[in-house]
């Protein structure tokens, strides 16, 4: 294709702008959208975040740790009229990918449901026995106390 000069258009270049009879004019506002940035892969960026985000890998208990755990839930058992306050620390398996996070739950113990294996708090939440890798508290103290 040949290079094209002003030259090329003299015959349409003074002529008056065209204005529509049946169109109303574009506000300037709308005009701009026509030219604004094309996403040609939707949801592209949303997949490389998902990869990027870190989760973390279970830990695998040994016996002694889930024995002490065991005993643990036994004591809260048995202190529930009381009201326990004791901090847990559990597993959360992530929903989309390989891993979770472990997360800490404080407050007062409202029932330990061995059936379904959870351990009910009084603000709702419900902790999967299975889940849990560590319980702590001023209960126990005097148990932390004697094995330093």
């Amino acid at each position: 294709m040949p290079h094209r000069t002003i030259e090329d258009y003299q015959d349409i270049i003074d002529l008056p702008h065209h204005v529509s009879e049946d169109r109303p004019h574009m506000p300037m506002r709308n005009r701009a959208a026509q030219f604004s940035p094309f996403a040609a892969l939707s949801g592209y960026d949303a997949a490389v975040r998902e990869t990027e985000r870190l989760t973390q890998q279970r830990a695998e208990l040994d016996e002694d740790v889930k024995e002490r755990i065991a005993g643990r839930l036994n004591l809260i058992r048995a202190h529930l009229k009381d009201a326990p306050v004791v901090e847990i620390t559990y597993f959360v398996p992530d929903k989309r990918k390989e891993g979770g996070a472990y997360r800490t739950a404080t407050g007062a113990v409202k029932k330990v449901d061995t059936v379904r294996r959870l351990v009910m708090m009084a603000d709702g939440t419900d902790i999967p026995i299975d889940e849990i890798s560590d319980i702590g508290g001023a209960m126990f103290r005097f148990l932390d106390d004697s094995y330093a």
